[in-house]
């Protein structure tokens, strides 16, 4: 059953598939179910709640379809409706939620906390709570019981039980279950075959995976075999709230020169697809392959990435680093994060050696002492970046563990986080360069 909004636009029933905490299979659920329902025939809409940029491309690669960021702190309530309409067509929405599902920053932003129950809430589309029952039986009930209890607004629709060791393990949680009154849609025996990597970050992007087709077709197998399919489809809702209008995001430029690569590719889809809906061209470029930004292109947008890890063949890379240059003489050249380490004076990876980069700014940065920087920001431009005068205010996340060595630069921005604690991680501007720690999501209202 589809709910129909405003016209001709039809979105299926939704589910989110949420967890007490990370690191508890709700991904290899993910994956298995938009593996395994593709592999009936179905049509499959993923989302993803929250700012990651890694889970979309694994999204993708099981279902067939982009998947779409969907943020409460950094995205108003229209804006995620507007971005819902990519469902349109499809016959089931599929959210994954990240970290635990009332995880979020105490503040809340644009619409919401960025939690996961705050997207339940708002589009109305249940729970599926992935619980990792390792080390536990009959108390895991207590665990479901809190969390279908804890936000009215909040349906919880039932649970998988995931990493269970014996039928005879399986049973007893089964038992505190169903005493407790929660349904169990089934249980997933532990199988590290199909559980995905990890890298220093944490992060491992789909083209990097070798395996990741055996991997979606393992992890596919895995669920059709032992959840029920047809009762979690069944516990699907339609979407709550009204449908907004499709999303445009403001262009960096007209023709946009992106770096896009193994180095260079953390950015979110719905900005690509944002600015390419407002009429802008994107021309993509491989900084790895020693490829200049095209000289038809009027700015020059260098997403995240690992670029520590090629450190060596991006200070090769003379093309590029001589192009960059070029451009940057008489064009913008904007970079997030890796992007903007990039165009930095060097990169001293985790092994201490230093690697020079671009020098279009002065920003040296190293890997050597790690030290995480996380969470939403909140940035006020002092001077304009590609598609943004000064003055504007943008919606971002910062994830990263260089250390800053050297920063000579001017200020690009007064950043805060979702706390409204001042950030340290101002990024800086030179020229036509300007770069910033945080990825952008979405202009602030």
């Amino acid at each position: 059953m589809a709910s129909r909004e405003r016209g001709q636009r039809v979105l299926p029933d939704g589910l989110i598939i949420s967890a007490p905490a990370s690191g508890t299979g709700k991904t290899t659920v993910m994956l298995g179910l938009l593996g395994a329902y593709r592999g009936r025939g179905l049509t499959v809409q993923p989302f993803k709640s929250g700012p990651d940029y890694i889970d979309p491309a694994f999204h993708r690669a099981a279902s067939g379809r982009h998947s779409v960021n969907l943020d409460t702190w950094a995205m108003g309530a229209d804006r995620i409706a507007g971005l819902a309409g990519a469902a349109s067509g499809s016959d089931l929405i599929l959210a994954e939620g990240s970290m635990g599902l009332f995880d979020g920053v105490a503040r809340a932003g644009a619409s919401g906390t960025g939690a996961s129950a705050d997207l339940s809430a708002m589009t109305g589309w249940p729970v599926v709570l992935v619980l990792d029952v390792s080390g536990q039986a009959q108390s895991a009930a207590a665990v479901a019981l809190g969390f279908a209890r804890m936000r009215p607004d909040v349906t919880v629709a039932g649970v998988v039980l995931n990493r269970v060791a014996s039928p005879r393990h399986e049973a007893l949680v089964r038992f505190g279950m169903e005493a407790a009154g929660v349904r169990v849609f089934g249980a997933l025996p532990r199988r590290p075959s199909i559980e995905m990597p990890e890298r220093h970050l944490g992060l491992v992007q789909a083209e990097e995976t070798p395996e990741l087709d055996r991997i979606i077709a393992d992890a596919a197998d895995f669920v059709a075999g032992h959840l029920d399919l047809d009762a979690l489809r069944d516990a699907a809702r339609p979407t709550r709230m009204a449908l907004g209008a499709p999303v445009t995001a403001t262009p960096p430029g007209q023709r946009i020169a992106l770096a896009r690569d193994a180095a260079f590719s953390f950015v979110y889809p719905h900005l690509l697809d944002g600015w390419r809906r407002a009429g802008a061209e994107i021309l993509p470029f491989s900084p790895l392959a020693d490829e200049a930004p095209s000289d038809d292109a009027d700015c020059c947008w260098l997403p995240g990435g690992y670029p520590e890890l090629h450190g060596g063949a991006l200070a090769a890379a003379t093309t590029f680093r001589d192009g960059l240059r070029r451009f940057a003489g008489t064009r913008p050249v904007h970079g997030e994060c890796g992007g903007y380490m990039a165009m930095g004076a060097a990169i001293v990876d985790k092994a201490g050696t230093r690697h020079e980069m671009a020098g279009l700014l002065g920003l040296v940065t190293s890997f050597e002492k790690r030290r995480m920087h996380l969470g939403y920001r909140l940035a006020r431009l002092a001077a304009p970046i590609p598609g943004q005068s000064a003055g504007a205010l943008l919606r971002g996340h910062e994830f990263h563990y260089s250390t800053i060595l050297e920063q000579p630069d001017i200020a690009l921005a007064d950043v805060v986080d979702a706390n409204g604690d001042a950030v340290p991680e101002t990024g800086s501007r030179r020229g036509f360069a300007t770069g910033t720690f945080f990825h952008l999501i979405a202009e602030a209202a």
